[in-house]
């Protein structure tokens, strides 16, 4: 039987978001370590479906234990578990990513936060010719269950060395590249949450093959491999 997200591991988020200090999560150890065991194992189980139709360099999971260094926000704790899939090789770029969280769990896949090289290539691209990724992102089943690029992270006006009335500011303006789509919390209980996830991660292919394919050449079409 396929590993899933157990309950336990939301009624122990939910208790430690009104919990959230070091001597409560000490004395519930054991069950935060019960379900994080129970949650690698999904993980694990995710990361091999993965690899039957792209193959994956590194999982990561991101740790409970919050940076309050420079956070106004001093709670410890992450009150969610999250990790990511990053794809192998040079030639495959992009990566997937899953947060689950009582009310607001969500998968994720694309380009987030870009190196500038990266960012910069990506920006141009758009400004020649974005007929190819429009077209990708209005795809019926991948418009239906994303909808568009995370406008979250853009300049205001135009990047420097862009025109503000370029007619492809919209996506040049971005400084991220990444969609998103939510799962209730019976979706994430559900027998079938494996199956479903990765049905949204495969939806993403196209648009990562052509990122890939941008990132991997230059501006005239030659290979940078």
């Amino acid at each position: 039987m396929s590993p899933t997200v157990p309950r336990a591991a939301f009624d122990f988020l939910l208790k430690l978001k009104k919990n959230n200090n070091r001597e409560w999560m000490q004395e519930y150890k054991n069950e935060y370590l019960a379900n994080e065991k129970a949650l690698k194992q999904f993980y694990s189980a995710v990361e091999k479906e993965l690899n039957t139709n792209d193959e994956i360099a590194i999982i990561k999971i991101f740790r409970i234990n919050r940076d309050i260094r420079f956070s106004n926000d001093k709670t410890p704790y992450n009150v969610h578990r999250s990790v990511s899939f990053s794809r192998a090789g040079a030639q495959r770029r992009g990566g997937y990513y899953l947060r689950l969280e009582p009310g607001n769990s969500y998968m994720a896949g694309g380009f987030f936060d870009p190196n500038p090289l990266d960012l910069f290539r990506i920006r141009k691209e758009f400004e020649m010719d974005s007929s190819e990724i429009r077209e990708i992102l209005n795809q019926k089943n991948f418009k239906k269950a994303f909808g568009n690029f995370n406008q979250e992270y853009a300049v205001k006006t135009a990047p420097k060395g862009f025109s503000k009335d370029d007619e492809n500011i919209d996506l040049i303006r971005l400084k991220s590249f990444f969609v998103t789509h939510s799962f209730s919390d019976e979706e994430v209980f559900a027998a079938d949450f494996k199956d479903n996830l990765i049905k949204q991660y495969q939806l993403l292919r196209p648009f990562f093959n052509y990122m890939s394919d941008v990132l991997t050449t230059d501006l005239n079409g030659e290979s940078l491999l």
